[in-house]
């Protein structure tokens, strides 16, 4: 690969870097071109040059944010292989993880986003919302049902304690389901 190869590849990943804080941080309709470019020092119209389009690179942008988390929350995880409903829910359902909007759960960040979004978008999170069922079911013994139970539980608890303005209120949202999960895990 030449140098211009490698420079080109370094810089798509500035893009695609700053693209994916940006989209955690202010959701996907806040990335601007113009303003994305310019803060990886770039010009607008070196733009095109990386992505077909807009469309494509929130696609992008959202599934690295998407993947961020996923990392982040398997080195959390260790490698102490799978874990039960009632370890998931404990580290899903924290006041850390509610407080860390900027590299917590991209997909309760996300949800509403997406689900206004293109298809592209959208497949990028169905495959993630997919990932984490599949993990829940796992820790519930192969239950779908009950993992597509605990998953909605878990991302609307998160997703509405961020929400609310009154802290021991949003610690509510989080303990309920919390141990409603874990007397679910209890029960398998």
């Amino acid at each position: 690969m030449g140098h211009s190869q490698a420079e080109k590849v370094q810089n798509r990943e500035r893009i695609l870097a700053e693209a994916s804080r940006q989209v955690r941080r202010d959701g996907l309709e806040s990335v601007s071109v113009g303003t994305l470019m310019k803060s990886v020092g770039l010009t607008h119209g070196g733009f095109y040059g990386h992505f077909e389009s807009r469309s494509a690179l929130l696609a992008e942008a959202l599934k690295r944010a998407l993947l961020d988390g996923e990392e982040s929350n398997a080195s959390a995880q260790g490698a102490a292989g799978p874990q039960s409903l009632s370890a998931i829910a404990r580290s899903y359902l924290s006041r850390t993880h509610r407080d860390a909007r900027e590299s917590g759960c991209a997909m309760t960040a996300l949800v509403s986003d997406v689900g206004r979004a293109d298809t592209s978008s959208r497949e990028v999170m169905t495959e993630h919302i997919e990932r984490f069922v599949a993990s829940v079911s796992d820790a519930l013994g192969g239950d779908q049902d009950r993992a597509l139970v605990a998953v909605s539980a878990m991302v609307g608890a998160l997703a509405l304690s961020r929400v609310i303005t009154d802290p021991a209120r949003s610690d509510a949202f989080l303990k309920s389901v919390r141990d409603h999960l874990t007397a679910l895990d209890a029960a398998s």
